[in-house]
């Protein structure tokens, strides 16, 4: 991981010299500081740590209309039931 890091600083360096101190610039500057600041935070890993069941993956709704007989005697949010009449 701290080689990443080393070669992402590496790249925002030479970002630096291509583009000069721009704002963009001195955001990836402060990013590249913040990784490295948190990524010492964390320290090294537990050996005991085992990680977390992998989440299965999503399922994919469709974006197509819904039956409309879904919304047969449904309430509208702000209004009651259609049988019925706010006071």
């Amino acid at each position: 991981m701290q080689r990443a890091l080393e070669a992402l600083h590496g790249c925002v360096g030479r970002l630096s010299q291509e583009y000069g101190d721009t704002l963009g610039v001195r955001r990836l500057v402060s990013d590249v500081a913040r990784l490295s600041d948190d990524l010492a935070e964390l320290g090294p890993p537990d050996p005991r740590h085992r990680p977390g069941p992998v989440p299965e993956e999503l399922e994919e709704i469709p974006d197509v209309e819904y039956d409309a007989s879904m919304w047969t005697e449904a309430e509208h949010e702000g209004f009651g039931a259609p049988d019925r009449r706010a006071p």
